[in-house]
């Protein structure tokens, strides 16, 4: 029996017919595409066989099996694709893409789509089609004429081409461009900090000094001496004295690079301006997540690194360093497949993403617990929820979070409970020391801004500084009483609870959270606090120890940049199809700016005119004069740069500044008063210091002043000329 004879008999008996250009096994060869409903056409219009004669009969009836078996895989595969949709449900985890690529793989299969260049798709064995083999055609030419119409194959790319594609990839992906875009921005909304960053700081060299100092020595002794940590050289012989203030203890490895004070100055620079680009980058991030389009999410990244209440912080990096807060939630949200345009979606789970969110939210808390404390409640309340959820949603779907999802939850939860954990050691020890070092409900009240303090602007601000002087005058505090997160944000927030692309349920909750961080950030300025901050306060560990409370203005400003993203976003869409109504259906020039409107607006006013004075040159001793030392004249802010002196050496000092004055401290600052005579130099010998070291140019207006005309003979004292500085070897 011939092949054709064969097959027409096969179609008689029931069996699955088969393309004539199918190898054994039923699979088609690769590069041969299947018969066209055009070919199936040709076919049946040639002219009828003589009657009887069986054998040329069977073509025609082969054509039509080929159409029919065309038809049959489509239909096949459009089940498949049914089927693993309907198997991607809440509950499943790996699973639904477990089956999903089953799917895919058995519709691949019944297609007979090999990768190109598979040599198994070859039927003969010297090469040769097996269909040409069977209709006695030769290798050369096709036996069917359609398959000059089929794709040619895609060529095969060497190992240089393969990367040069993913690095051209990879500088075009998004994620790329936005990083890009906030470090430059950052660079140029900072200038002039990079002009000079060996030598100048932002704001002023107090506090500033303070945070160089911080990075350096957690630097210098991770690499000396780790079980050292927290008894730092300052404030000696005060032991735990590095929990004084908040460390910035996440920025150490900056810390080893580099030694020397000009070497601290330029690191904190660089640390400064990437802090705003990291800002910017984890709100573009979190809103892009949510569902913001570009536009909207580089308004949200904008509004919350450059909000003009920060200007007024800019000599405090623990504060402008909060751009781990939206990242951590971003990826947090990322992993859980969660956004608040498109809700839960299952499929969009990734355990990686959520771990990698945790770590991020405990690197954000080792900067300091100013800002990072109310970020762990947070994600303790947003844990306890999502612990809840998880028991009354297992009932009904197996394993709502996923198995992976949830170990990758616990595992990351834990790693942030044992960071905080471990940095709130020394923290505890130090309020157990000190107790002056624990806030009151007076001092709170002394810094709780008004309400007027949400729409005044600092003096570093370029539009709002001069004109917001007068309402700056009558705050008690203004560097941490104006919180003006800017005009246009709020003017787009305001347009984001009317036109959004969030739904109206999520607009009135982030409109809560407005007005909740709000009340919080006035402190006891709104109803005296008894049902805001002051229970705060009273029952949550660690509360007690925040000072001003209007740096919860952040949160404010987080949400107030997500309600105007949703606006932001609308609109954007709204252009779009404004202009797909064009002929041709291009946005014009003016569309296209329409949509950076607010953006512009947004970053117009987050210029600022911060000062950069210039660093106090290192005294000549503080390279040579060994400790325990005092540097005098000693005080809160002259003390800081002194600590920024030490960086060479380390060598330790009595001399220190934090947010609270140690005891012990201001016994030997009032010791010194009377310095030299023989109470003081008795005194500063029981305690251990043995070189004092007075700088003449600051003396002016101190209690020190006229020191160096006192006489130190029968003292046992030795004095000498060292640059700028007088040292008493005691």
């Amino acid at each position: 029996m011939t092949t054709e004879q064969s097959g027409a008999t096969g179609d008689r008996s029931g069996a699955d017919p088969q393309p004539a250009d199918a190898p054994a096994g039923g699979k088609p060869r690769a590069g041969r595409p299947r018969a066209s409903s055009t070919a199936t056409t040709a076919a049946r219009d040639r002219p009828a066989p003589a009657a009887g004669d069986e054998h040329d009969s069977a073509p025609t009836a082969g054509t039509d099996d080929v159409a029919r078996t065309a038809t049959g895989e489509d239909d096949r595969a459009a089940d498949l694709d049914s089927a693993a949709a309907s198997k991607d449900e809440p509950g499943d985890d790996q699973e639904a893409t477990a089956s999903t690529d089953k799917a895919a793989n058995d519709q691949n299969a019944t297609a007979g789509t090999d990768k190109p260049g598979d040599d198994t798709s070859e039927g003969g064995a010297d090469g040769t089609d097996s269909a040409d083999q069977a209709d006695g055609t030769d290798g050369d030419e096709p036996a069917d004429r359609w398959t000059a119409f089929g794709p040619a194959p895609e060529p095969v790319l060497g190992r240089a081409r393969r990367a040069a594609r993913a690095v051209g990839r990879f500088l075009v992906h998004e994620w790329t461009l936005a990083a890009v875009a906030t470090l430059a921005l950052a660079a140029a909304m900072t200038w002039p900090t990079l002009r000079y960053p060996r030598y100048t700081l932002p704001q002023d060299y107090w506090d500033p000094s303070l945070q160089a100092w911080q990075m350096a020595w957690s630097g210098h002794i991770l690499r000396t001496d780790p079980a050292m940590l927290w008894h730092s050289n300052t404030f000696f012989p005060e032991n735990w004295s590095f929990a004084f203030s908040d460390t910035l203890l996440g920025y150490a490895p900056a810390g080893l690079i580099g030694v020397g004070p000009e070497q601290a100055v330029l690191r904190y620079n660089i640390m400064f301006v990437l802090a705003h680009a990291l800002a910017a980058f984890g709100a573009y991030a979190l809103a892009r997540q949510l569902g913001a389009g570009r536009i909207g999410g580089a308004v949200a990244g904008v509004s919350f690194a450059y909000a003009p209440w920060l200007l007024a912080q800019a000599g405090h990096l623990h504060i402008i360093s909060n751009g781990g807060i939206p990242l951590a939630l971003a990826m947090l949200a990322r992993g859980h497949g969660w956004s608040l345009r498109h809700g839960y979606r299952p499929r969009r789970r990734h355990a990686g993403w959520a771990f990698a969110g945790w770590l991020v939210a405990a690197w954000q808390l080792s900067l300091g617990f100013g800002i990072g404390l109310p970020f762990a409640y947070l994600l303790a309340g947003v844990g306890l929820v999502s612990v809840v959820l998880w028991f009354v949603r297992r009932r009904r779907v197996k394993r709502p979070f996923g198995r992976r999802l949830f170990l990758a939850d616990l595992a990351g939860a834990l790693v942030f409970a044992a960071v905080g954990g471990l940095l709130a050691i020394p923290f505890f020890k130090v309020a157990e020391m000190h107790p002056n070092a624990a806030r009151t409900l007076g001092e709170i009240q002394l810094y709780s801004p008004p309400g007027s303090g949400f729409f005044t602007a600092p003096a570093e601000s370029r539009v709002w500084g001069e004109l917001h002087e007068g309402a700056r005058a009558v705050l008690p505090w203004h560097p941490e009483m104006t919180l003006l997160p800017g005009f246009a944000l709020y003017a787009l927030a305001a347009g984001g609870l009317f036109f959004s692309v969030w739904r109206v349920r999520h607009r009135l909750f982030l409109l809560a959270g407005v007005l909740v961080t709000m009340a919080l950030a006035m402190g006891t300025r709104f109803l005296g606090g008894r049902f805001t901050y002051v229970p705060l306060f009273d029952y949550l560990p660690g509360w007690n120890g925040l000072r001003t409370p209007g740096r919860m203005m952040l949160w404010t400003t987080l949400l107030l940049g997500l309600l105007a993203a949703g606006a932001v976003t609308a609109f954007c869409m709204r252009v779009r199809e404004l202009a797909a109504e064009r002929v041709p259906p291009w946005p014009g020039p003016w569309l296209r700016l329409a949509t950076l409107v607010p953006l512009a607006l947004v970053l117009v006013e987050g210029l600022n005119v911060t000062p950069h004075p210039v660093v106090p040159q290192q005294p000549a001793a503080m390279r040579s004069v060994d400790g325990p030392m005092l540097v005098l004249p000693s005080s809160q802010n002259l003390d800081q740069p002194v600590m920024l002196w030490s960086t060479d050496r380390f060598q330790r000092m009595v001399n220190g500044g934090s947010g609270f004055t140690p005891d012990s401290q201001a016994q030997v600052r009032d010791a010194a008063v009377s310095f030299p005579d023989y109470a003081s130099v008795d005194y500063l010998r029981r305690i251990g210091v043995k070189n004092v070291v007075v700088l003449r140019d600051e003396l002016g207006g101190t209690p020190w002043e006229g020191m160096l005309d006192r006489p130190v003979e029968g003292l046992g004292v030795t004095r000498e000329q060292v640059g700028e500085a007088v040292v008493f070897r005691l």
